[in-house]
């Protein structure tokens, strides 16, 4: 299937290739013909799935274009909004559609301003009840779309949303998407929507196919070495690592800046302007490496963010599809990394089974490794490297004290240093470690569900029986490196 199939207007299928869209994602199949008949629907879909479209090229494809506001986009913060805005300008760009982004720390006579010249605006809720409650602006929009709805339930925003909508005309479509559907969320769209569709993208679909998947199991102390030498081996293009919390941010931000690396911190305590400024030079290549809570990525859309790092495991599966959401994006391959410890192994397989992705247990590679592979690209530079005038002046200066063989091993060594590899040898667990954590993960389970069925073991049972694992479980490290070499 191809966007050519749901008969979009000219302007605006010439718009989708200028975006470099090929085939729909599930939520866009599933999602574009039902707004384009009418209806109002309840989407299930998570960050990534390309939800934004799937809401957002039916209606632009319905509007008349008649100079005033046709459609409102309601989302949980000024990020997101931000983003969904720029994405429909660009959709409705040839059909001369403009956006209006409304949010809390601008002007309201700026705002006012883009409202009055805009068919669509993207709000956060709370400015945008501000306006209608003071009548600074009276629209009547025909589609009405509330997007991450979950988000805004735990943002406290329910009781705002629904005073938003008694300012709404009745006759409009309403659409409403969210990762999660918890009861608050049900009830929410049984007084705002008629009849609804609903469409859910199943487990299977819930995790982009083109982004790959790995994990690698160290102690607690070694996160810091296993993020660099993970940087030092996949050599990203552009990268986001996410942490739980501001302070490690900030943290992980002053560490990797003192170690070379071109990085900023995003979390919700930083100034709107130190935000936009972050995100914007993340965009345009200025910076390599974005650090971020869940909250402040929510809606960053890079389509070239070439890998995700999650420096923590987050605390639930649905955080963990909003980050790896943010690489694989536009037909693109992506890469998610987890760094973690054995404390957070339920964690992990809780993810796998909650998502139905496939998670691969690696090893954090050694020193030779690295170095191994920073060589080869090295060598593939030279080989590829075009000779200037130049080049060929300083050799043949140095010709003059120099033969030809002792210039080029020189220039080699010179070249090498960037083939400097920092950090201990070996870093985190073997396979066979990784291995045996399973297992004794299978175990425990056993155990479990052996108590369970008996009744309960004695005190003395339960001793031995953890004194077996613990003596059977050991990291044995000598042994599975020497193998390992």
């Amino acid at each position: 299937m191809t966007f050519n199939d749901f008969s979009f207007k000219e302007k605006l299928q010439k718009a989708i290739l200028d975006a470099g869209f090929k085939e729909p994602s599930p939520i866009q199949r599933d999602a574009i013909p039902v707004v384009l008949s009418g209806k109002d629907i309840v989407g299930q879909a998570h960050t990534g799935t390309g939800k934004t479209a799937a809401f957002g090229l039916p209606i632009i494809n319905m509007m008349e274009g008649n100079k005033e506001v046709e459609a409102v986009v309601i989302v949980p913060t000024r990020e997101l909004a931000m983003q969904v805005s720029d994405e429909l300008f660009r959709f409705g760009k040839h059909l001369s559609i403009n956006t209006a982004t409304v949010y809390g720390g601008q002007s309201y006579s700026r705002q006012l301003k883009h409202i009055a010249n805009a068919g669509i605006v993207v709000a956060t809720p709370g400015r945008f009840l501000d306006l209608l409650r003071d009548k600074k602006i009276v629209i009547n929009p025909s589609y009405v779309v509330l997007d991450e709805a979950d988000e805004m339930l735990d943002m406290g925003f329910l009781d705002d949303i629904k005073e938003i909508f008694t300012y709404m005309p009745s006759t409009r479509q309403t659409l409403l998407f969210s990762a999660t559907m918890p009861n608050a969320i049900k009830a929410l769209a049984k007084t705002i929507l008629v009849e609804p569709e609903f469409i859910t993208i199943t487990k299977s679909e819930i995790t982009n196919s083109k982004i790959t998947q790995t994990y690698y199991v160290v102690d607690e102390h070694e996160r810091d070495d296993a993020l660099i030498r993970l940087y030092d081996f996949k050599n990203p293009d552009k990268s986001i690592i996410f942490c739980r919390t501001k302070k490690e941010v900030d943290r992980l931000s002053t560490f990797l800046v003192s170690q070379g690396f071109s990085a900023k911190g995003l979390h919700g305590d930083m100034e709107q302007r130190q935000r936009e400024e972050a995100i914007n030079s993340f965009k345009k290549g200025k910076l390599e490496v974005l650090i971020a809570t869940d909250v402040a990525a929510r809606g960053l859309d890079v389509n070239d963010v070439s890998h995700v790092f999650n420096y923590h495991l987050p605390f639930d599966s649905e955080s963990y599809v909003h980050r790896i959401g943010r690489t694989g994006r536009a037909g693109k391959d992506g890469m998610a990394v987890s760094i973690v410890t054995p404390h957070e192994f339920k964690m992990l397989q809780k993810i796998q089974k909650d998502t139905g992705g496939k998670l691969e247990a690696k090893v954090i590679p050694n020193i030779n490794s690295v170095k191994e592979k920073k060589t080869d690209s090295l060598k593939s530079k030279i080989i590829e490297q075009k000779i200037y005038d130049s080049g060929i002046n300083i050799v043949e200066s140095l010709k003059e004290e120099y033969d030809l063989t002792t210039i080029a091993h020189k220039l080699a060594s010179i070249l090498t240093n960037d083939t400097y590899v920092k950090g201990n040898n070996y870093i985190g667990k073997s396979q066979i470690d990784i291995e045996r954590l399973i297992e004794r993960l299978k175990n425990d389970k056993g155990d479990r569900s052996n108590r369970n069925r008996r009744g309960g073991y004695s005190n003395s049972r339960g001793r031995n029986n953890n004194r077996r694992r613990n003596s059977s479980g050991g990291d044995n490290r000598k042994s599975s490196r020497s193998r390992r070499g």
